[in-house]
């Protein structure tokens, strides 16, 4: 529950207790009578001396009357103005209160008493929510703050008023409905005529009992959109917007129903390699208890760090220092996995309707909202039309009034009593009555009665007949709009965005998220140690035998255990665990992974034949018990390896010695095995008996290469065909990633990378190919231009030069690239130069200041079209030599700038 709605049932329970201590009377037992008392909810209460209280008719009873309440009176908004009855009588004590300026806040609450039997600190609390989503309230003072959590200041410091779009879209009393107050000495509106989604905008979170209702706040401007498009029978999509920002995952949202997920992320940027940024958190968290989760997954283990800033003020601000050694990209992950830097939300979107819990979509939702505020303009529109009929209709009846001038007529003037002078004007005026809008009544004659003379005198023939015409207009104009209403509304929304719009971009960036595998980004902070003899593993025997081939490994992986029987099986990492003794490999093991290749020879049973084969373990059971072998008595694995990447070797086996063998030694290449299932018999390899089995030469991997994807809406490499395809790599292949201030660094394809925002070029690096840039040397003041091929290596370094003015005009990877030059400022009136930057330059190492360009002011550079290809048929590195037809237009432009030096 809210925290308004918990104090609200304390002060329900009490009223309710004194309710039933009046309920209950206690029985005579001296005279035996008898009183029976009935409850609220029919339920008879035995009495006397052998009386049996039925606790389950209570219960049941009774317990329904309050689950209806706190469903219908407390938690759970209306769906025609998307408020709960606390959030409704405060704005309705707020527009009694209104007079243009701030009022207390704690005369707002005491106002709004008189309405809300619940007490002042739930009211309060409610008010306090309503201001800090900054849509109907205008506040003034300390109202808290929803980024870091801290609260209001005291009523008695703080002030609000109404905003102006509250004012606008909330209050109209000629089309609300009104009911008693609790006690019945004030009136309040059932709803309010509410001319706007106000339930999708801000939100609403309640629990009731048995049912609880979470809609998520949306943006306002899309809503303006949706409720247009609606009208215009377009189709709308709604996604939801908070104002903490951050990103959100929609793919599961399924329109706000029930059942529906929405993943939310903070804004996680890298201030350098040591230090991460997160500038946007998740919606429902604050920076008190982000911090927290992330503390509580150092601990833990799962992340590095050294220490967290907190320097949150008007903007989020939180600065994670890593801890020596982490990697700043592994580590983001791991927050995302770990903390609540990553959140889930499930939204139920229940509202109150004809006093009745509905569970409906957004868009359900947003399509009432939009038929109400049609229903409430036409209604508006007609309540106008019948106004202006009457004032029409009197400015008529007092000019015939006058013009006839009927009080000067003696019957008028002589009549004996009221009823007689009625009479003599109601005679007058029926010959004029078909001029009217309606019918003559008796109190119509009485206002013409109470004329004074004075404004008799003072009668303007002229003026009234305009008077008269500009309110047929008004009424045409009506009428018009009515008959036009769903354009009117249309022009309704349109004004709210262009007035309020502004104020409301949207915060939350919608994007896909990728799962994050809890295993791959977890930080590896334990060693696996063995004891061979006793049969235990576990990363507490720090004083037993290293794993050295599996390194560091964490709490929450799995380990894949090999024994010398063929045996194997995957068990939970724990810091002593008992699995077995003869024990011939172990490792961490990794779920679906297909490129981890496992050779194996063994012997069928005791005096069996030798089989090979080659396979991989994707996904087993864990804690069961698996045969690589066949399954026969006294079956062993003769030899065993591990291939990350699908390894084929070389083997050298020795048979032992027997009569009338020809062959003892021979070798065997695993390449020409082909790999199987785990469950596969495999190919013999001889029937001889095996002396020994020596590894002989290692391989390459058998599996070729892997297509790699960039995906630049996550900026992470994958293999699932997302994005751009940047080729097949090999298992010593880099990735070439270059920025836009020019620093340029290669790594491997890994799909735990993670790349800049500010990406020019990500691609499979080519060490043979020659780049072409033309930058603006800040300390020579001119442009240059420069070619050069760049170097592989993870550590970032620059084509630019150090000095970090230099500006970067072109970069270009064509072989025979064209540069157009193109001049401004006092230089404008000169032709464009155009340049063969091949003949313009030679290839030097890209540390090299190049060649300045011109000495005159430029604006642009562009690359042109190349009028020369190299050779297909010639490697790049040769096909500098071969000869060329070179085309007039080059010849031209080169004579031109030799003019121009």
């Amino acid at each position: 529950m809210t925290p308004e709605e918990i104090k609200e049932e304390d002060t329900y329970k009490e009223n309710t207790s004194e309710t039933q201590e009046t309920d209950y009377t206690d029985a005579d037992t001296d005279t035996g009578a008898e009183t029976e008392t009935l409850s609220r909810s029919g339920y008879k209460i035995p009495t006397g001396s052998d009386a049996i209280h039925h606790l389950s008719g209570m219960y049941q009873n009774w317990f329904l009357d309050y689950a209806s309440y706190v469903i219908l009176e407390r938690a759970v908004p209306h769906i025609n103005d998307g408020l709960k009855p606390v959030q409704r009588r405060i704005l309705h004590s707020m527009k009694r209160l209104d007079d243009g300026r701030y009022n207390k806040v704690a005369n707002i609450i005491g106002h709004t008493m008189q309405f809300h039997p619940h007490g002042d600190a739930s009211i309060g609390d409610a008010l306090v929510q309503l201001g800090q989503k900054d849509l109907l309230v205008d506040c003034q003072g300390n109202w808290g703050n929803v980024l870091t959590g801290d609260g209001a200041a005291a009523p008695r410091y703080i002030e609000a008023r109404l905003s102006k779009f509250a004012l606008d879209t909330v209050f109209n009393p000629k089309t609300t409905i009104w009911k008693s107050s609790y006690d019945g000495r004030n009136k309040e509106p059932v709803c309010l005529p509410v001319k706007f989604p106000l339930l999708l905008a801000q939100g609403v979170e309640g629990i009731a009992v048995g049912l609880s209702s979470k809609i998520l706040p949306h943006n306002f401007n899309e809503l303006i959109d949706a409720s247009i498009a609606y009208l215009k029978n377009e189709d709308f999509v709604l996604y939801p917007d908070f104002q903490t920002g951050g990103y959100i995952d929609v793919s599961r949202y399924n329109d706000g129903e029930r059942g529906g997920v929405v993943k939310i992320r903070a804004k996680i940027s890298k201030l350098d390699n040591k230090t991460l940024v997160v500038s946007e958190i998740p919606h429902g968290r604050t920076t008190t208890t982000l911090i927290d989760s992330i503390l509580k997954a150092n601990d833990k283990g799962k992340i590095k760090i050294r220490k967290i800033d907190d320097n949150t003020a008007k903007d989020v601000e939180i600065l994670i220092h890593l801890a020596p050694g982490v990697s700043s990209d592994k580590t983001i992950d791991a927050l995302y996995a770990f903390s609540d830097c990553e959140i889930s939300l499930s939204p139920n979107c229940c509202v109150i309707d004809n006093n009745k819990p509905y569970f409906l979509k957004v868009s359900d939702v947003l399509r009432h909202s939009t038929d109400q505020t049609l229903h409430l303009l036409r209604t508006e529109l007609e309540i106008q039309k019948a106004e202006q009929e009457e004032t029409l209709f009197y400015a008529s009846l007092e000019r015939i009034f006058i013009e006839e001038r009927i009080y000067k007529d003696k019957e008028f003037e002589n009549a004996k009593n009221m009823d007689k002078a009625e009479a003599h004007i109601r005679l007058r005026l029926q010959p004029f009555e078909p001029q009217l809008l309606r019918a003559i009544t008796h109190d119509d004659i009485l206002r013409l009665m109470e004329i004074k003379m004075g404004r008799i005198l003072k009668f303007n023939a002229d003026k009234n007949d305009e008077i008269i015409a500009q309110l047929k207009r008004d009424i045409k104009q009506t009428e018009h709009y009515l008959a036009h209403i769903i354009e009117y509304t249309i022009d309704w929304f349109s004004t709210l965005k262009e007035k309020y719009g502004a104020a409301f971009p949207r915060r939350t960036e919608i994007r896909n998220f990728d799962t994050i595998v809890a295993a791959k980004v977890v930080e590896a902070n334990e060693k696996l140690y063995i004891n061979r003899e006793e049969g235990f593993i576990g990363y507490g025997l720090k004083k037993d035998e290293n794993v050295e081939c599996v390194g560091n490994c964490s709490d929450i992986d799995d380990v894949i255990v090999f024994f010398k029987d063929g045996k194997y099986k995957v068990v939970k990492i724990s810091e002593k665990m008992f699995v077995g003794k003869n024990v011939i490999y172990l490792n961490v093991f990794k779920r679906n992974d297909n490129r981890t290749i496992y050779n194996v020879i063994y012997r069928d049973g005791k005096v069996g034949a030798n089989y090979i084969k080659r396979f991989a373990v994707t996904g087993i059971t864990r804690d069961r018990e698996y045969d690589l072998t066949q399954g026969k008595p006294g079956s062993r694995v003769l030899y065993f390896s591990a291939n990350p990447n699908g390894e084929a070797e070389m083997v050298k086996v020795i048979l032992k010695l027997r009569p009338r063998q020809k062959t003892y030694v021979f070798e065997k290449d695993f390449s020409e095995i082909l790999i199987k299932g785990r469950a596969s018999r495999g190919n013999i390899l001889t029937k001889s008996e095996i002396h020994k089995i020596s590894l002989k030469q290692k391989g390459s991997s058998t599996l070729g290469g892997r297509m790699v994807w960039f995906d630049r809406d996550v900026s992470r490499l994958n293999y699932d065909g997302r994005g751009e395809e940047l080729g097949e790599f090999q298992s010593d292949d880099r990735i070439l990633v270059i920025l836009r201030n020019g620093d340029f660094y290669t790594t491997n394809f890994d799909v735990t990378n993670h790349y800049e925002d500010d990406l020019m070029v990500i691609e499979r690096f080519d060490e043979r190919k020659t780049w072409t840039a033309v930058l603006y040397d800040a300390e020579q003041k001119y442009p240059y231009m420069k070619r050069f091929p760049l170097e592989a290596g993870s550590k970032k370094q620059n084509f630019m030069g150090e000095n970090s003015d230099n500006v970067l005009y072109l970069l270009t990877d064509e072989f025979y690239p064209r540069i157009e030059v193109v001049f401004g400022g006092k230089d404008s009136f000169r032709e464009p130069l155009v340049l063969d930057a091949e003949q313009f330059i030679g290839v030097k190492s890209f540390k090299a200041k190049g060649k300045r360009v011109t000495t005159y002011e430029i604006t642009t550079v562009n690359e042109l079209e190349p009028v020369r290809f190299p050779p297909k048929d010639v490697e790049p590195e040769q096909s500098q030599t071969v000869e060329y037809e070179e085309k007039e237009e080059t010849e031209v432009q080169m004579d031109l700038f030799e003019n121009e030096l």
